[in-house]
C-alpha cells in the first residue's frame, strides 16, 4: 500500500455489506471508495473461505470491480487468514494441527453431531465430513454446494488429516433450537481452541459452530492488521450483523450493527439501517461525523 493510512474501516460481508440478493448497493461501494480516498484502509471480514469469496466475485464482474476499487484487505474464514487484495498475498494464516483435529473429532463423535474438517489455507475448499445420519438439511445443503471437494468418512483418520496437513477449521452444523446451547458447551469444554458461533448463511436459521486454532477470530485479525498499519483501536471502526462479529465489534472503538442483526446484540452497539438499505454507508457517515480527525492531514 502506497498511501499513509489514518484509520481502518472493517465490515462483515454476508448480511452486512451484501444485500439479501448477494449484491452490493452502489452507494455502499461509492462510500468504501470514498474512505480510501480519505486515506482510510478498508477491510472485509468474512466467515467465507478465500475460495468462496473469490467464487462470489468471479460470478459478478461489476461486484468484483467494485470490491477491487473499494477494499484493501480481506479477513477470511472468520480470521483464519488475511489477504492483501492489492498484491494477492496472504499476510497471515492459522491452522489446527493433526493432533488437534483428531482430538476435536473424537470429542464431537461423543456428542453425536455432524461436522466437517476443512483443509488448511489456501486449500480450505477441500474437506471430509461425518454425518451421524440424522435429519440436518443445512448440513446436507452445504455438502451439496461443495460436493466436488468433499468426501464422506465413517471416521476422521490420522492419514487423511496428515495428508491435509492439519485443518483450517472443524465445522459443526446444528439446529436453531439446539445450536446456541451446543456452542456454549463446546466452547467451555474445548477452551484451548477458538470456538465461534454464527447463523447459517444458507437457511438463515441453523447454527454453525466453528472450531479454530486459538489465535483465530475476526478481532485478532483486525488487531494485527491495525498494528501493522500503525493504528490503535481508537482509529478502527467495525460493522457487523451476527454472532461471529461480536468480538470484532467489542474490540473496535467505533462499532455498528445493521438492523437485520440479532436483537440480543443491539443493546451493545449503535444500530444502523439494514443490509438492504445502506447500513454500511450510514455507519461510515456516522463514524466520520464523530471522528473527523481521521481525515486530517
Amino acid at each position: 500500500m502506497n498511501r499513509t493510512i489514518t484509520g481502518l474501516f472493517v465490515t462483515d460481508l454476508d448480511g452486512t455489506l451484501l444485500t439479501d440478493k448477494r449484491d452490493i448497493l452502489k452507494q455502499e461501494m461509492d462510500n468504501l471508495e470514498r474512505l480510501r480516498q480519505l486515506n482510510i484502509g478498508v477491510a472485509i471480514a468474512t466467515g467465507r473461505s478465500l475460495f468462496s469469496f473469490n467464487r462470489l466475485l468471479e460470478g459478478d464482474d461489476s461486484l468484483k470491480a467494485g470490491v477491487l476499487r473499494g477494499v484493501d484487505y480481506v479477513i477470511f474464514s472468520t480470521g483464519a487468514g488475511l489477504l492483501d487484495l492489492g498484491t494477492d498475498e496472504i499476510l497471515q494464516s492459522h491452522s489446527l494441527s493433526v493432533d488437534d483435529v483428531l482430538n476435536i473429532s473424537e470429542y464431537l463423535e461423543g456428542l453425536g453431531v455432524d461436522y466437517m474438517v476443512h483443509a488448511p489455507i489456501p486449500e480450505t475448499r477441500k474437506f471430509v465430513y461425518r454425518s451421524q445420519g440424522k435429519n440436518n438439511p443445512d448440513f446436507s445443503r452445504r455438502i451439496e454446494l461443495y460436493s466436488e471437494f468433499g468426501e464422506s468418512v465413517d471416521k476422521v483418520r490420522r492419514s487423511r488429516v496428515k495428508g491435509f496437513g492439519g485443518a483450517t477449521e472443524v465445522l459443526c452444523i446444528a439446529s436453531r433450537e439446539r445450536g446456541h446451547e451446543l456452542a456454549q458447551k463446546i466452547a467451555a469444554e474445548l477452551e484451548e481452541f477458538s470456538v465461534i458461533m454464527a447463523t447459517s448463511p444458507l437457511d438463515k436459521q441453523s447454527v454453525w459452530i466453528e472450531i479454530f486454532h486459538s489465535l483465530v477470530s475476526k478481532s485478532a485479525s483486525v488487531e494485527w492488521l491495525a498494528s501493522s498499519l500503525g493504528l490503535t483501536q481508537e482509529y478502527v471502526c467495525g460493522v457487523g450483523n451476527d454472532y461471529n462479529d461480536q468480538d470484532m465489534l467489542q474490540w473496535s472503538a467505533h462499532s455498528f450493527i445493521v438492523e437485520n442483526g440479532p436483537s440480543s446484540m443491539k443493546d451493545d452497539y449503535v444500530t444502523v439501517s439494514s443490509n438492504n438499505d445502506g447500513g454500511v454507508s450510514e455507519a461510515i457517515s456516522r463514524w466520520l461525523e464523530d471522528g473527523t480527525f481521521l481525515c486530517s492531514e
